[in-house]
This record gives structure tokens, C-alpha cells and sequence, in this order.
């Protein structure tokens, strides 16, 4: 007879199994890489408001599901053991974690079980019963599901600090690669709408912040498409982050293109999913356009190189930068040269001429890749 799981067993495996969905924090940084607790929990960080970072308890009510997602390790025809976790368990445990200084906030997904409403119900009475039961005002952040209903939707912003709904894919057609039983107008894009019109600017829930995260690698999509639909949630949206989780090969179908693609070396794939981010961080940054970033024939960024970096190779009348006059947005242009540096040029040219890249702090690589694309003049 299998023996029945307890709360903190369930919190392990449900903790283990929503490691593939990272549409809350997660970097490249030695501060913003999620880590793994003693006891099992993945603890993903965040940036606080006064400086610094703190984790974040994240898992899965449950690990049931009835969908057919083919990227996914826990879609229905998975073999695996299922358990879920009632919505007082998880208020519970996160409350004894908080109580002891652990955690900063909570992100709650789930399987789908039985239905979309069904499993946001429970969603939101693990929210509901952390701001009324226990008067807790932190940070909590809900996976919309897949199909949730309008009300639905809006019962979890009013609860939450943040929400997210993963689009999956750049649109339908590369979406029904991917699931036989889901709408990609119905249950993915109707409800990434409803959750911007709730949160725009000047509305009740304008404090709620929106995410979402596209499975890089899955189906057949270029990047091009990818960054087309980016380009549609920041600007049309208004959603704060969009994140990208590069598909990991033998979790899902056989048969699905992310089972045999090109990209079949995992450094390849992760390297794909940091070009995006790269890519990402430009558009959100730097004022880039989608349109801006160079692409391959195949409609792909290049893995052997910085986005930034080959868009100021394509452009080089744009180079050298003058360092002592140049405007800001042509200094953010510089390959090796972030926000925070030109901050620097910017506050040091009014004190005086700026003799070389070295006298703002800037050393290494950064050094030798910025000094390639600036004088002193």
C-alpha cells in the first residue's frame, strides 16, 4: 500500500515540480539564481524595494493536471505521483516560514484540476485566507490558469502583488503544436487582455504587476516571432517582465519539435533563452525596437554573440561615441556600456572631462569590448 504523503512531503515534490515555470525572479547573477532549501523548497529571489534581495516560497497546490500540454513533465498522460495540497496546508506552512524570517513572499501555481475555475477557486482561497485569516500584506504572486474566467481573474488580482499567465508560445499556430486540448485565443490570450485591462494605469489594481513567460524551444517558432509578440505585452499590454525557460529536452512529447530541433545541445538551448533575455533587457533598457535587433536568415538570433553587440556592428556609423558629449541614448548603444555606467559618464562629465572609460569604473572585458566603440575626444 503507498503511504500517504504529509504536508512538508507533498511541499517537497510540489516544490520540485514547479521548478520549470520561472515567470517571477530568476537571473543569471549569483543574487537572482534561485537555490534549493533543506528541506527541499525552491527559493527564488526578488529585489526589494529598499535595496537587496530575499526569496520567495514557490510551489504547486498540486501537481495533478488534466491538460495536454506536450512540453510539459506533469501533463495528464504523465506517469508520476500526484498529490496536492489543501489551501489551509499551504497558507500554514508559508505563514510558519514567514513568521521565522525565510521567505519574503509566496508564488502559488498548479496543475489544472478538474477545471480552470476549479483550480483557481482554490488558488484564491490560499490568498484569501493569508490577507483575512492571517492579516498577512506581503508579497504573494498567482499563476493565473490557462481558461480562468473573467471573475476568476479579477478575484486573483485583488488578492495579489503580482500575477502571470504563461503565453507559451508566439502564436497559435505554434501554439497547436504544442496541445490538442487548449485555445490559444480562449484560454491564453483572452485572459493575458483581462489581466492588463484590471491593472493599467489609473485602475483599481493598477498596483498588481502583470508577467508572463514564453517555453523557448518547445515548438517550431523562430525567435523573430518571439520577439514580435514581446514587443505586443510591453507596448500594447504594459506587462512589466516577460521571461523565457528554454525547453528541456526528454520532458515532453517525443514527437514535438523541441524533441529533435537543431538546437539539440543544452548549452545551444540555454544559451538561445540568454539571447532572449539579452534581447529583452534592450527593448525594456535601452529603447531598442524588435525591429532593431539583427537576425539571421533563419529568423534567429545569434548564439556566438551579444545583440547589442551585432546591431552596433551593422551600424557602424554610429561609432565612435564621444564620451565627453555624446547624448545618452547614443552612450546606451555602447557595447560594454549598461544603464548604471553611463549613469557614471553622465555625472562625471559635469564635473569635469572624462579622459578614459577606466576613470567610471569600467575594467576587463568591459574595457576592451566599450573602448572598440568610443573616444575621449
Amino acid at each position: 500500500m503507498t503511504r500517504s504523503l504529509g504536508t512538508i512531503d507533498k511541499l517537497k515534490l510540489l516544490s520540485n515540480d514547479s521548478q520549470y515555470d520561472l515567470a517571477c525572479a530568476c537571473g543569471t547573477g549569483k543574487e537572482d539564481r534561485r537555490t534549493r532549501g533543506s528541506d527541499g523548497r525552491w527559493l527564488y529571489p526578488v529585489s526589494l524595494p529598499q535595496g537587496g534581495y530575499s526569496v520567495l516560497l514557490k510551489t504547486l497546490l498540486s501537481n495533478a493536471c488534466v491538460n495536454d500540454c506536450k512540453y510539459c513533465p506533469l501533463r495528464a498522460e504523465s506517469s508520476l505521483r500526484r498529490c496536492t495540497l489543501q489551501p489551509e496546508e499551504v497558507a500554514r506552512v508559508f505563514m510558519e516560514y514567514q513568521r521565522g524570517k525565510e521567505v519574503f513572499g509566496l508564488f502559488l501555481s498548479s496543475g489544472v484540476i478538474r477545471s480552470p475555475d476549479y483550480t483557481m477557486d482554490r488558488i484564491n482561497a490560499v490568498a484569501r485566507l493569508l490577507r483575512k485569516k492571517y492579516e498577512y500584506r506581503g508579497y504573494i504572486h498567482l499563476k493565473i490558469i490557462p481558461g480562468a474566467s473573467d471573475a476568476a481573474i479579477e478575484d486573483s488580482v485583488s488578492l495579489a502583488s503580482a500575477v502571470s499567465l504563461n503565453i507559451e508560445t508566439p502564436g497559435k499556430k505554434h501554439f497547436a503544436v504544442l496541445s490538442d486540448k487548449k485555445d490559444y485565443d480562449r484560454d491564453i490570450i483572452h485572459p493575458l487582455k483581462v489581466m492588463s485591462r484590471l491593472t493599467g494605469r489609473g485602475m483599481k489594481y493598477s498596483r498588481v504587476t502583470c508577467t508572463t513567460q514564453f517555453i523557448v524551444g518547445a515548438s517550431d517558432e523562430k525567435d523573430a516571432d518571439i520577439m514580435h509578440y514581446m514587443a505586443g505585452l510591453y507596448e500594447r499590454l504594459k506587462f512589466r517582465r516577460v521571461y523565457f525557460s528554454a525547453y528541456q529536452k526528454g520532458l515532453g512529447d517525443p514527437h514535438i519539435p523541441g524533441e529533435r530541433q537543431f538546437l539539440a545541445i543544452p548549452e545551444e538551448r540555454f544559451m538561445r533563452e540568454h539571447r532572449l533575455y539579452q534581447t529583452d533587457y534592450l527593448m525594456r533598457k535601452y529603447g531598442f525596437k524588435s525591429s532593431d535587433i539583427p537576425l539571421d536568415q533563419k529568423g534567429n538570433l545569434r548564439l556566438d554573440k551579444d545583440p547589442k553587440q551585432v546591431w552596433a556592428d551593422h551600424h557602424p556609423e554610429y561609432y565612435p561615441v564621444r564620451l565627453n558629449t555624446a547624448e545618452k541614448d547614443a552612450l546606451l548603444k555602447v557595447p560594454g556600456l549598461g544603464p548604471l555606467s553611463v549613469s557614471r559618464i553622465l555625472t562625471a562629465r559635469k564635473k569635469g572631462r572624462i579622459r578614459n572609460l577606466e576613470q567610471i569604473g569600467i575594467r576587463g572585458r568591459r574595457l576592451k569590448l566599450a573602448g572598440q566603440y568610443v573616444v575621449a575626444e
